[in-house]
Parts: structure tokens; sequence; C-alpha cells
């Protein structure tokens, strides 16, 4: 037998919270000395408390801990919901991680971070690629489209009749039939003809344009101040743009903070 101090000990806990789980008819003391009160623990309790601490980090209340361990919740089932919580705690985690970068992203643009904007010929140019819908601008709708639309522009490359000709371009342009929607395409330029097998990919032919550009490095995720800047220099050069907008990669290696892209702003 332990003292409750001792049992507290024993089980990473402390003394109030066994007194409070006592009173709450969650882990009862196996003896309570009638005259001094004293309660005392057994070594078999230790399990119950994992238990009950276990149930109660993963988020349960501890009402729905006292109706669990009244139905017996096993290891195997305590070890289920554990890898559920996981998950749900690694996608909060991934959310916050998304949004503190998005504010970042968006007190760099407050900064007046300087960049080389450049006015460049654009020729005309063929791609292959897939479409996809966004929501919106926002990164929250548009990140979620990308990246699988690139990916799934990789596989099926792999399959067709295609050789790239050039770097990955993300093309955006608005849906004139939706306020917010936003038409993405993942595309790659390439040389194609009536015959060759595209494996569901569509052709894109992009006339010869006037566009402004700069290069942005770092993560996409990042790339806001750049795309504002451009933004900038067309309003003080008194350019209109013209769609799609262009996101030439062209250098993506394995960490993100190393990407090199070139932005590229059709002029109207």
């Amino acid at each position: 037998m332990f003292a409750i101090g001792e049992f507290a000990r024993h089980g990473r806990v402390s003394i109030r919270m066994l007194r409070h789980y006592d009173a709450l008819g969650l882990l009862r003391p196996a003896y309570v000395d009638p005259s001094t009160g004293y309660r005392s623990y057994t070594a078999a309790q230790l399990a119950d408390l994992n238990r009950i601490v276990a149930l109660k980090e993963l988020g349960f209340s501890l009402e729905q801990v006292g109706e669990m361990i009244a139905d017996k919740v096993g290891p195997a089932e305590l070890r289920a919901m554990l890898t559920l919580r996981r998950a749900q705690l690694e996608t909060a985690v991934a959310e916050s991680q998304s949004r503190l970068t998005q504010v970042e992203s968006r007190l760099r643009g407050l900064e007046s971070e300087q960049f080389d904007v450049v006015v460049k010929e654009l020729p005309a140019v063929r791609l292959v690629g897939l479409t996809a819908t966004a929501g919106s601008f926002t990164p929250d709708d548009i990140t979620p489209v990308v990246r699988p639309l690139c990916a799934e522009l990789g596989r099926r490359l792999e399959g067709a009749d295609v050789r790239p000709s050039g770097r990955l371009t993300c093309l955006y342009a608005r849906n004139e039939q939706a306020e917010d929607e936003v038409v993405v395409r993942a595309t790659v330029p390439a040389a194609v003809d009536a015959g060759s097998n595209l494996n569901g990919l569509e052709v894109i032919d992009l006339p010869a344009v006037q566009a402004a550009t700069l290069v942005h490095r770092g993560a996409i995720d990042q790339v806001l101040p750049a795309w504002q800047a451009l933004a900038l220099w067309l309003a003080d050069n008194s350019h209109q743009p013209a769609e799609p907008a262009r996101e030439l990669y062209l250098d993506i290696p394995e960490n993100p903070d190393e990407w090199v892209t070139e932005l590229q702003e059709p002029l109207a």
C-alpha cells in the first residue's frame, strides 16, 4: 500500500488531483484510515490512474472519463483513441503553422521589401496541364488545390507521350462566372500534336505577351509580398494586368526555403 503522497509521486500527478478523482468517484483509495482519514492506494491502481489521465489528456471531460471507465475501456481502445487524437492535433498544428506563415507574409508586405521588376517579352508557348478551381485567392483555398494538382500533373506526364521542354508553370485567372473563384492550371511547356498520347492532359496555348516579372526566393507560402510588389509596380507605371498570372518555378529543391520562382504578370 502507498500513502497518497507516494502514490502521487509514482503516478506523476498531484495529491490535489487524487483527492479530486476520489470526490468524483473516478479513483477511490484502496483504504481510508477511519481515525485519521489518510488515503492509501495499491500499486495495481496505477493502471486505473493511467487510464484516467490518458483519457483526460485525449480531451475527454471527467464526466466522459467516468462513463468510459464504467464501460471498461481497454488498452486497445485507448490506443485507437490516441492515434485519432494524435492525427487531430497534428492537423491543428499544421493549420496553426500555416496561419503563422501567412501572418508573417502579410507583415513582410508592410516592410517595403525591395524587388527588382523586369519587363520581358514572353514568347507564345504551348503547354500541357491540368485545370482545377479554387474557392478564392486566399492561401487556405489556393494551397490545397495547387499542390495536389501539380502532383497529379507529374503522375500524368509519366504515362503520356510528352517530353516537357521547360519548367513547371502555374497559371491563375479569375473565374468570370463566379465572383471569388480562381481557375488554377498546373502546366509544363511541351511540343505536342493531335496524335500525341496526352494521358488526360489538356493543351493550352498562350500568346506572346509583354510581362512585368520579378524573382521570389524562398518558400512559395511567403510569396505574397512579391505579388504585391508587382501590383505596386503596375500602379506606379500606369499598367493594367492581363490574365493569366504565372508562377514559373525555376528551382524547387527539397528545402522550400531555397525555392526560386519567377512571378510573371502579363501587361494589358
